[in-house]
């Protein structure tokens, strides 16, 4: 780990995995969790060859935990910090849930500097609340009592995420106590301010800014991102293309892990 510093002086935790791999993956994780919930890909990639870079988004597992920039323009240019310091090229680039909405503010803010594919896995985008002009997502109502639970009981929020809402298949108690583990380890500031984010950006424009091939990933039980979500990325990206895993939820990366692993490697590869 090492950390790279952002234009407002915050210092994101960075992991480089394989450095001298034949091409490299970036991948940035979602609210509330860490680089950590893509243990299970890695080992994957790094075993074909691939360079794995993974991140902690600013607030959430090693990286600092300012008081502010938790929107989607800033999240958006710390990823590019990130690329720019490690002179990324011809990498493909993969966001889950709030992280892919932000990989998508990316590609339009950076014009997708450096990428050469895009992978949306249960990406919370364009926006993960209904407003006027677009009917799909979550009340806002609904969210702001997230926001009102991370402020008074985060502990709950997190065991709730864990533990009822993120996975579909049956999945063992160690295994949902790890990923609420994972949803702890992030800052209160940082849980509150990326739900409000997640509340307020509408990223209807910038899924006309991806010029890159883009796979979409997504679970057809999903209770946290609809599939109405993933239907309109896969309309809006021309050229796109989408899979449902017919028994997954939003926990897409471990709760049908082999099937989700074959398809995400080939996505990887551009074979899908």
């Amino acid at each position: 780990m090492y950390f790279v510093k952002t234009s407002d002086d915050i210092n994101l935790a960075v992991y480089d995995y394989n450095p001298k791999g034949k091409k490299t993956v970036l991948l940035i994780h979602g609210w509330p969790l860490s680089h950590l919930m893509y243990e299970y890909q890695l080992e994957m990639l790094i075993s074909c060859g691939y360079r794995v870079i993974t991140m902690d988004l600013r607030g959430f597992g090693n990286s600092d935990v300012p008081a502010g920039g938790y929107c989607y323009d800033q999240m958006a240019e710390d990823i590019y910090k990130v690329v720019c310091a490690l002179r990324l090229n011809r990498f493909t680039l993969a966001g889950f849930s709030m992280g892919g909405a932000v990989v998508l503010r990316y590609m339009r803010k950076f014009q997708g500097y450096g990428v050469e594919r895009l992978i949306l896995l249960a990406a919370a985008a364009p926006s993960w609340t209904r407003r006027e002009g677009f009917p799909y997502g979550l009340t806002r109502e609904y969210v702001n009592g997230l926001i009102r639970e991370a402020c008074t009981d985060r502990p709950r929020l997190a065991c709730k995420f864990s533990h009822e809402q993120l996975f579909a298949s049956c999945q063992s108690e160690p295994l949902k106590n790890w990923f609420e583990d994972i949803a702890l380890s992030a800052s209160g500031i940082g849980t509150v301010q990326a739900a409000i984010a997640l509340r307020d950006e509408d990223g209807r424009n910038d899924l006309k800014a991806v010029e890159v091939p883009t796979v979409i990933i997504h679970g057809k039980k999903d209770v946290v991102v609809s599939s109405q979500l993933a239907e309109y990325q896969h309309m809006a990206i021309q050229g796109s293309k989408l899979y449902e895993l017919e028994n997954s939820g939003h926990g897409i990366v471990y709760d049908e892990l082999e099937r989700f692993n074959d398809l995400f490697l080939m996505a990887v590869e551009g074979k899908c």
